[in-house]
């Protein structure tokens, strides 16, 4: 008799055990996806776009593994929430990250500008300068041509700056400043040229 009554406990105790890990942990899919929404917030996307994509792999993952699992009589969500838990910390990490990278993007946007604003200006300078022969009459005008176009690419970068949109800016004013530097090169080169022949 004693010994069914513990029997009667224990599997009583062993169904409790089980409903409880059977539970689908919506409370924690729910803090997880607000993470991961805040992170997409933080532009996660656009700074760190791996550590993202790791994250929302990760829920992916879980939600596959729940779905799973809900279909299972002894459904099991232990490890699941484990595995929330973890991504909700990852999601955490990823949107700290990518205040930190905007940030830095942001500030190697202003030191661009500053560079190739005086990359610009000793261009303009360099082109009073510049050999004016035959050759040279035309090539300074497709120079003069590639130098207003680098310019409305610095005005659209600060644009692009002014709105935010910090990565998009840093891309288009480091194209700009590689191209402003090659001018700079061929131009100081050309005059070089001119002053050995003197």
């Amino acid at each position: 008799m004693k010994n069914k009554v513990l029997m009667g406990l224990a599997a009583i105790a062993m169904v409790a055990v089980l409903s409880g890990c059977g539970k689908k942990p919506q409370v924690e899919i729910d803090a997880t996806n607000a993470a991961i929404e805040a992170a997409k917030t933080a532009e996660a996307a656009v700074y760190v776009p791996a550590e993202f994509a790791a994250v929302q792999d990760s829920m992916n993952a879980i939600n596959a593994d729940v779905a799973a699992r809900e279909s299972k009589l002894f459904k099991n969500f232990g490890p699941a929430k484990v595995k929330l838990a973890e991504t909700l910390t990852l999601a955490n990490q990823v949107a700290a990250n990518a205040a930190v990278k905007k940030e830095e993007v942001k500030k190697e946007v202003e030191t661009l500008m500053t560079e190739i604003n005086a990359v610009i200006e000793e261009n303009t300078a360099l082109m009073k300068k510049a050999p004016r022969g035959k050759e040279g009459a035309a090539v300074l005008e497709q120079i003069k041509t590639e130098m207003a176009t680098i310019e409305a690419s610095v005005v659209e970068a600060q644009g692009m700056y002014d709105k935010g949109a910090f990565m998009d800016a840093l891309n288009k004013v480091k194209a700009a400043k590689e191209r402003a530097v090659g001018i700079n090169t061929e131009l100081k080169d050309a005059i070089a040229k001119v002053k050995a022949r003197k």
